[in-house]
């Protein structure tokens, strides 16, 4: 099992994820076609160039979507109870197709869940870097997860 239980993480623990990803035209085409986000920016070169970036910007909710994808395994796979929300989603740097992302994760908060015994909620800041180390999306990610049975 590559994802730790709750009472195995400590506030503080830091990751650096091994699994990169270099985001496709594919990747952005598909996913803005199946999340029927018709934004030109993402989608038109033509009126892209047109725009202060000069090009296509791959869609935001792909880099987001592949921040947390990128943490799954080392962090809540195979313990996840299910995943309780999502704030403070930034994006303060675009990505581009071509854009290798990396992601480090933080462990900000730790704590029993109220309503199950066998399970407690880690908050998990997840940092995504493109191959310049800027930061182009960051987030905190409430997940509960299984505590270890003994």
């Amino acid at each position: 099992m590559a994802g730790r239980y709750f009472d195995e993480w400590t506030v503080g623990d830091h990751i650096a994820h091994d699994i990169r990803r270099t985001v496709t035209e594919t990747d952005n085409l598909l996913f803005s076609a199946l999340s029927h986000n018709p934004q030109p920016l993402h989608l038109d070169a033509e009126y892209a160039a047109g725009t202060e970036f000069g090009r296509i910007v791959v869609n935001g909710t792909f880099t987001f979507a592949l921040t947390v994808g990128l943490s799954v395994g080392d962090t809540t796979l195979g313990t996840l109870v299910t995943n309780l929300g999502y704030d403070k989603v930034t994006m303060p740097k675009p990505v581009f197709i071509g854009d290798t992302l990396r992601v480090e994760t933080e462990v900000t908060e730790l704590r029993r869940s109220n309503s199950r015994p066998d399970a407690g909620i880690v908050t998990f800041r997840h940092i995504t870097l493109n191959q310049r180390d800027e930061i182009v999306c960051q987030c905190l990610r409430m997940a509960m997860l299984k505590v270890k049975m003994s």
